[in-house]
C-alpha cells in the first residue's frame, strides 16, 4: 500500500512540474504565476472534494452518494443566478470575486445549518429519510434556478453559465489564502475524529454498539463536509460526479478501510484526475471544452457502471 501511494504522489508530482513548466517559456513575470494559483487552486478543491466524499459516503454507508445529493451546490448557483437576476454583471463587479466567494461560503452553511436545524429533528432515526428530503430540496432549487434564467438577458446568462462548470481560473491569491485557513482549521478540528469514521463505516447499529454517540458525530461531520464542499464549490464549481469516482477509485487503490489511508488516497487520486483534465483542456483541445466537460463524461460513465455493477446487472 505504502508502494502504490508513494508511486500515486509521484506521478502527481510530475504532472504537476509538467503543468507548471510546459509552453511556458519560463515566463516567471506572468504565465508561472498564473499557472501557480490555478495549481494552488486544483489542490486545495481537490483535497476538499476527496474529503468531503468519502466520509460523506461512510455516514450515509453508501459508495454511490455524494454531498451534492444534500443540495449544497443547488444553493450555490441560486445565489449567482439572484446576483445576476438583481443586479447585474455591475453587482457581480462591485462584489468582485472574494466577496462572491465569502458570501457563498455563508450561505451554503446558513443552509447547512437550516437543515441540521429543521431536517435532523425529524429524521433522527432515519439517515435515508434525511437524503430523501435533502435530495427534494436539491430539485426544487435547481428548478428555481433554471427558472430565474428565463428571466435574466443573454449576457448575464453567458456569465452564469461560467459559474455552472468547474474552473480554475476563478480564484484570487486572497482568496486562495482565506480558503487554505479554512480547509487547515477543518482538517485540524478532523482529524481526531478519524478512528471514529473507521468504526462509524461499520454501520449506525454496529457504532452505537461499539459505543459510538452516532447522532452527535454525524452531526459534525456534516457541519466540516458543509464547509469543505462550500470552499470547493466556491472555488471551483460544480464538480457533480467527481466525488463518487475518486472516493471508489481510493477504495480500490488503498486496499484499506482506515480513513486515515483512504483520504490520503482520494486526495491525490482527485489532485491527478484535474491536473490531467485542466492539461488536456489547456494544451489538447486549446480550451475549446471545459474541464467539468471531460470530468462529467469520465466520471458520469464510471458511476453508470458503478451502478450496473451494483445491481448485478449484465
Amino acid at each position: 500500500m505504502q508502494t502504490k501511494f508513494w508511486v500515486l504522489c509521484g506521478t502527481v508530482l510530475c504532472l504537476a512540474i509538467f503543468f507548471v513548466l510546459f509552453d511556458s517559456g519560463l515566463d516567471f513575470e506572468y504565465v508561472i504565476p498564473k499557472r501557480l494559483l490555478r495549481l494552488g487552486t486544483i489542490i486545495l478543491a481537490s483535497v476538499c472534494i476527496a474529503f468531503s466524499s468519502v466520509v460523506f459516503q461512510t455516514l450515509v454507508s453508501n459508495r454511490i452518494l455524494t454531498p451534492a445529493i444534500m443540495g449544497y451546490e443547488s444553493v450555490y448557483l441560486l445565489w449567482q443566478v439572484l446576483l445576476l437576476y438583481f443586479v447585474g454583471t455591475h453587482g457581480l463587479n462591485m462584489l468582485g470575486l472574494n466577496g462572491n466567494f465569502f458570501v457563498s461560503i455563508i450561505l451554503m452553511l446558513l443552509y447547512s445549518w437550516l437543515i441540521h436545524r429543521w431536517l435532523m429533528p425529524r429524521a433522527r432515526h432515519d439517515l435515508f429519510l434525511l437524503l430523501l428530503f435533502g435530495l427534494v430540496l436539491s430539485m426544487v432549487i435547481l428548478t428555481l434556478t433554471q427558472f430565474i434564467q428565463l428571466k435574466i438577458s443573454p449576457g448575464e446568462f453567458s456569465v452564469f453559465q461560467g459559474f455552472n462548470y468547474a474552473s480554475f481560473n476563478r480564484s484570487q491569491p486572497e482568496t486562495l489564502f482565506y480558503a487554505l485557513i479554512a480547509v487547515l482549521a477543518v482538517c485540524w478540528i478532523g482529524r481526531k475524529y478519524l478512528p471514529i469514521l473507521d468504526v462509524m463505516s461499520l454501520g449506525r447499529e454496529q457504532a452505537i454498539s461499539l459505543g459510538v454517540d452516532h447522532q452527535k458525530y454525524l452531526r459534525i461531520c456534516f457541519a466540516l463536509i458543509a464547509i469543505l464542499v462550500a470552499i470547493s464549490t466556491s472555488l471551483v464549481g460544480p464538480t457533480a460526479f467527481m466525488g463518487v469516482f475518486i472516493a471508489n477509485i481510493a477504495y480500490a487503490f488503498s486496499g484499506n478501510y482506515r480513513h486515515k489511508f483512504t483520504l490520503c488516497f482520494a486526495s491525490m487520486i482527485s489532485i491527478l484526475v484535474f491536473l490531467f483534465a485542466q492539461i488536456l483542456v489547456e494544451h489538447v483541445f486549446n480550451y475549446k471544452t471545459t474541464v467539468s466537460i471531460l470530468i462529467n463524461l469520465v466520471c458520469g460513465v464510471y458511476f453508470l457502471v458503478l451502478m450496473v455493477r451494483a445491481r448485478g446487472i449484465t
